[in-house]
């Protein structure tokens, strides 16, 4: 995926290509995990669909939980997704500042 340490850095072109892929592929994430938490509140917290959306976009970015969940379901469902958004969060930043680090590593030939 990367170019070994041997190999002349990418050109820009490349880099961008590279940071859009990467992007891509974090914007997919998101997407994924918010349709996940909002059929999952919609299901088992049953909150309408705007209501779905708000608690999951709101535990996917950090900002915590809008409405408080009555089942013991719901509870079960509401935990793992925090847990879920917080171990994905920090995965797709690793993911997107991937090729800016290994850039920045390539240029001063710091490889180890």
């Amino acid at each position: 995926m990367f170019e070994h340490f041997s190999q002349p850095v990418i050109s820009s072109e490349a880099f961008l290509g590279r940071m859009m892929r990467h992007g891509g592929w974090v914007v997919g994430f998101f997407i994924f995990s918010l349709g996940l938490g909002m059929a999952g509140y919609r299901v088992l917290g049953g909150l309408s669909w705007v209501d779905a959306f708000l608690n999951a976009s709101m535990i996917l970015t950090g900002m915590g939980p809008v409405h408080a969940m009555t089942s013991t379901a719901a509870k079960i469902f509401a935990g793992l997704y925090a847990i879920y958004s917080g171990v994905g969060f920090l995965t797709s930043m690793g993911l997107l500042f991937a090729p800016i680090l290994h850039r920045f590593l390539h240029n001063f030939h710091l490889h180890r």
